[in-house]
């Protein structure tokens, strides 16, 4: 282990300071920083904060039409699904746990200025192995309950749980679930479970005390008619069971590779504005979106624990919320 480097780097932080952050672990196969974005100077630049990643594997099962990794994971051999092989070759889908905790002691065991959330749902749907003979929650969750400094983010659109319901510690463990309109789910992100399963699913383990977030993206005003009113239905069915300690809210997007690899180009018809990060809704359009449901929550439920998705200065301003403490899905 101590053979294995750590690599720090000065980064802008988004309320304007200068840290020095933990960049990556050894080559950054497993543990490495998502800084992407550059500190939101302009209007138009992206607000995100520069969380840390847990590749811990690559590809996800379900097929949902507007998947960012149909383009990221071209390349592949097998494009974006996961072939549950144990593998140390370079191309591979479900990482070797010994090496896995290899890097994550020695990122425990590195001087840290702040506190981390890896986040293990960026390049795989985070339980997409629980039903491998060796699931990853099993090994992952007392892992990180053997330290109490850093958190491990699970982000998903599965509703597979019975592992975790199996595990007794989990305080450094954040479950984090992906919902849309049940509509635009039935249309659209095919192959994933029903969304009120996956509510299910995330009010089991609020019941079990987990830390329970809900990402609500990406936002598609279809159809024209009714969307608004099937997206406070979302909500409603939400809160109806539980209260998440976050919601965070993003809007349909595309990357060139993605809408070019996309199996169903459907979707991109909503697309009509270019930005740093990719194709977008029109910025009216998503504002309108943001401030229906922002309202929603807040008039109804009392509830202001919200954030934006990659979504730039300009919105979070002409939403009054403020950039400079995002508090998002995939930070603490």
């Amino acid at each position: 282990m101590s053979q294995i480097s750590v690599l720090y780097n000065e980064y802008r932080t988004l309320d304007g300071s200068y840290k020095t952050l933990i960049k990556q672990v050894g080559d950054g196969r497993f543990i490495k920083r998502f800084d992407l974005t550059p500190y939101p100077e302009k209007p138009e630049d992206i607000v995100c904060p520069h969380y840390l990643e847990l590749k811990w594997a690559i590809g996800c099962p379900f097929n949902c039409a507007w998947c960012y990794l149909q383009g990221t994971l071209r390349l592949q051999l097998r494009k974006k699904m996961p072939t549950w092989k144990f593998t140390t070759s370079k191309i591979y889908d479900v990482s070797r746990y010994e090496e896995i905790e290899t890097h994550i002691r020695r990122f425990f065991r590195a001087p840290n200025t702040e506190n981390e959330v890896l986040n293990t749902g960026e390049l795989a749907d985070s339980l997409m192995g629980e039903k491998l003979k060796e699931p990853f929650s099993k090994f992952i969750i007392p892992l990180f309950e053997s330290q109490n400094r850093h958190k491990v983010l699970f982000l998903s659109k599965s509703d597979y749980i019975k592992n975790l319901l199996e595990i007794d510690s989990h305080k450094q463990t954040i479950m984090s679930f992906s919902l849309n309109s049940f509509k635009v789910a039935n249309r659209w992100e095919r192959g994933a479970p029903p969304v009120d399963r996956r509510i299910h699913a995330a009010y089991t383990l609020s019941n079990h005390n987990y830390t329970v977030r809900i990402r609500i993206d990406p936002i598609v005003p279809w159809p024209s008619d009714t969307w608004k009113d099937d997206y406070k239905e979302l909500i409603d069915s939400i809160f109806s069971k539980f209260t998440p300690e976050r919601i965070t809210l993003g809007s349909l997007r595309g990357l060139n590779t993605t809408i070019l690899h996309a199996y169903d180009k459907s979707w991109t018809t909503f697309l009509s504005e270019s930005s740093r990060w990719g194709k977008r809704i029109a910025f009216d359009s998503r504002l309108q979106a943001f401030l229906e449901l922002i309202d929603y929550l807040e008039h109804k439920y009392g509830y202001t624990d919200i954030a934006l998705c990659k979504e730039p200065r300009k919105m979070w301003e002409s939403l009054g919320l403020e950039w400079r403490k995002c508090k998002c899905n995939c930070v603490w």
